[in-house]
């Protein structure tokens, strides 16, 4: 018998493309939508890499001939398009050189004395000035140093443009943070994704162009900004940032799953299919996850990397985004009525990528009504169910050992 092809009607995709791009305070694009396929990769056997591109589709609409294309995760995921800025220019030299003074230094006191010490020099000012000529790309890149002053110097949590925000973090940074925030539209970016998936960078150069997500599979990754001096080993947070972005880029499957599984109605002979794929594909998660654990745990820490850690945990600022997007799709969000959860952790993440999760919450509605049925298919969705949240612990259980003052104890045995 020849098995239902797991492919997403073009009327669905064409439905999340134009909510994604509505959301996001995107045009919505007019005219022919061709669904053009990006070319299969290789992954998990019988994974769909079907997914429709809209960077790869031409808009016929006179309106849309030069907007930006909404975000496909099908793609790339949540990663950037393209490898982040290892190297900043020109006047910019200097937020990079500050962030790595910052990320080393042995307590929050010493990084902030680091700030106002640029501050002083009018550093923080000139590169205020600048921030309007930053592509969007060295914009990303900006933020990500930002970020990491940011929470070393603990203001993760503040609103830089709060009034209340200048008693107690420095002015001129704040300011530059603001300009920052304004000109990537995004204001809750000091957060694990600005800290993991723009602080990365391939070790040697790959000889050839590869996709973003295999090119962060397949190489060797070291931190662009270190939290540990220049010559020692990569710290526990070190590790850990760089785990959050292998698990993104091995997660590309459960994106393009997440596309399958939208639209789907729940007794659609397709649907117990995929979700059998999305548990092999979240076991294999968890199974990577594992693989990072012993290496983490014998890295070296510091009480001002384990304070880091701990503010980003109070402010739900640790959720891993592809984690985010199997909660969009399968609904287990871990919260209380009334408490916003999922919002709350989405808050962290560009406006495309949350209007994407958003636009998932509604096409997958269908496929979650098999949490209140019986059968063999209702028991694939509560594996499903179950198969995340045994990956959310681990995920949990890697924090908890980069946090830990001694090295901890192992994690859970894989399923």
């Amino acid at each position: 018998m020849t098995p239902t092809p797991m492919t997403t009607t073009p009327d669905v995709r064409r439905t999340i493309r134009a909510t994604t791009a509505t959301e996001a305070g995107a045009p919505r694009a007019t005219g022919a939508d061709p669904a053009v396929r990006i070319p299969a990769q290789a992954g998990p056997p019988g994974t769909r890499t079907g997914c429709t591109t809209p960077a790869d589709t031409t808009p016929t609409g006179g309106d849309t001939a030069g907007a930006p294309a909404p975000h496909d995760p099908c793609a790339h995921g949540f990663l950037p398009e393209r490898p982040p800025v290892r190297s900043m220019i020109g006047t910019w030299t200097r937020l990079d050189a500050l962030a790595r003074e910052v990320a080393v230094a042995t307590d929050r006191a010493t990084a902030v004395d680091i700030v106002a010490r640029a501050d002083r020099a009018d550093e923080l000012t000139a590169l205020r000035q600048r921030v309007s000529r930053l592509s969007p790309r060295n914009a990303e890149a900006a933020a990500m140093r930002v970020a990491v002053i940011a929470v070393s110097c603990g203001w993760g949590a503040l609103d830089p443009q709060a009034p209340a925000a200048r008693e107690v973090a420095n002015e001129a940074f704040l300011e530059l943070w603001a300009a920052i925030a304004h000109r990537i539209d995004h204001d809750q970016f000091v957060a694990l994704p600005t800290l993991a998936l723009h602080n990365w960078a391939p070790e040697r150069k790959p000889r050839r162009h590869i996709p973003i997500d295999q090119l962060a599979r397949t190489e060797q990754l070291v931190p662009i900004v270190r939290w540990a001096p220049e010559g020692q080993p990569l710290s526990r947070l070190d590790r850990l940032m760089l785990a959050a972005t292998r698990l993104e880029a091995h997660g590309i499957w459960l994106f393009r799953l997440a596309d399958t599984l939208a639209g789907r109605a729940p007794d659609d002979s397709s649907t117990p299919t995929a979700l059998r794929r999305l548990v092999r594909i979240q076991h294999a998660l968890r199974a990577q996850l594992h693989s990072e654990a012993a290496e983490l745990a014998a890295a070296p820490a510091t009480d001002q990397q384990r304070a880091v850690l701990a503010a980003l945990a109070e402010q739900g600022a640790l959720e891993p985004p592809v984690l985010q997007a199997a909660d969009a799709v399968l609904g287990i969000g871990g919260r209380r009525p009334g408490e916003g959860r999922r919002q709350h952790l989405r808050r962290h993440l560009p406006a495309q990528h949350r209007a994407w999760l958003s636009a998932m919450d509604r096409h997958c509605a269908p496929v979650r009504t098999l949490a209140h049925r019986g059968g063999p298919d209702a028991a694939v969705y509560r594996e499903a169910q179950e198969s995340l949240i045994a990956l959310r612990r681990t995920y949990t259980a890697l924090v908890q050992t980069a946090a830990a003052p001694t090295p901890g104890g192992p994690l859970p045995e894989a399923a």
